[in-house]
């Protein structure tokens, strides 16, 4: 009896030694060069913090404004830049009469001087719009943008236009997998080598799509997000890259991260091999997505020497902190 269980100790110690050897980074070269920054809508007007829905209108609840950009336009997308954005994530819908335009609520009624659901009207009326309309820091006694926004709704086709090497991802608001197959064959229509610069999320059904049509494209939904990251918890600690992890985006929330098999170079590493890109969000609380890494506190939990993505939604802040010297 105490031959076996020697023997099944030294198996156990074995183990844990393997284990140890194959996830520790203390033998994994690290990537260089500086973070690559996601700006989450441009930069936009701060909102006061309150627990919102993924498609609750933040506009009535900002603090008072610093600066008059309008999250999802052109003025805020080419103001990310400048502040050290890499990539810029923008909300797309269909119009009615077949382009897409770059917004991010469901309806109209929030966020401008419209009225109804944004995929239901035609481009003409959409651009007409004032997209600072509905903003207000004091319950609606005062409307600090009103006005300044009128006609500044694009059109993806405008955005890649404008930007024809910036680096973008593509939030596809929509649950109809024919709005995938739209999608695909407006980005089908680019250079490979452009469409290998974007990248697409959303919902299962249109992302699916997308993901067979346009397979130059990086893409993931919330379902393919959880069956990577379960199945690489459960065998990624001998290096076992699930196919739910290949050439797809992750998001891994920062106190997650310090569990994940690897973290951070190796872990980082086998992505890339795998052609995916990881971008690391601010922490899990439960009940969905977590925030973005918005505050100096969350940035100082990255590992040192971080050259992986980041997710923010203060792209000003995280610029000066990760990019000091600014654009190159």
């Amino acid at each position: 009896m105490q031959r076996l269980l020697r023997i099944l100790l030294t198996a156990l110690a074995v183990f844990a030694i393997a284990v140890f050897a194959l996830n520790t980074s203390l033998f994994t070269e690290r990537a260089p060069g500086e973070p690559v920054l996601l700006a989450h809508r441009g930069v936009a007007q701060r909102h006061d913090g309150s627990p919102v829905g993924r498609d609750d209108c933040t506009a009535t609840r900002i603090v008072p404004p610093t600066h008059d950009f309008l999250e999802n336009t052109l003025p805020s997308m080419h103001a990310s830049v400048a502040a050290g954005a890499d990539v810029i994530e923008l909300d797309v819908h269909p119009t009615s009469d077949g382009t897409f335009v770059v917004f991010h609520d469901w309806t109209l009624d929030c966020r401008t001087n419209g009225h109804g659901v944004t995929r239901e009207q035609p481009l003409s009326y959409l651009k007409a719009l004032d997209v600072g309309y509905g903003y207000t820091a004091d319950g609606g006694r005062s409307f600090p943008l009103r006005g300044k926004g009128v006609g500044l709704m694009p059109t993806l086709d405008e955005v890649l236009a404008e930007f024809p090497s910036q680096r973008l991802l593509i939030n596809v608001k929509s649950r109809d997998p024919q709005e995938g197959v739209k999608l695909a064959g407006v980005l089908n229509a680019l250079p490979a080598q452009r469409r290998a610069q974007l990248m697409a999320y959303g919902d299962a059904a249109p992302i699916d799509a997308l993901r067979r049509l346009a397979p130059d494209v990086r893409v993931f939904s919330r379902e393919s997000l959880e069956a990577c990251l379960k199945r690489y918890i459960a065998t990624g600690w001998f290096g076992l890259m699930p196919e739910a992890c290949r050439h797809t985006v992750v998001l891994v929330p920062i106190n997650v991260a310090p569990w994940l098999w690897g973290w951070p170079d190796r872990f980082m590493n086998r992505f890339k091999d795998v052609r995916s890109e990881v971008f690391v969000l601010g922490p899990y609380h439960g009940g969905g997505f977590s925030t973005g890494l918005d505050s100096a506190e969350d940035l100082a939990r990255l590992p040192e020497g971080f050259s992986g993505g980041v997710w923010t939604n203060e792209i000003e802040l995280v610029g000066k902190t990760l990019k000091p010297r600014g654009r190159h």
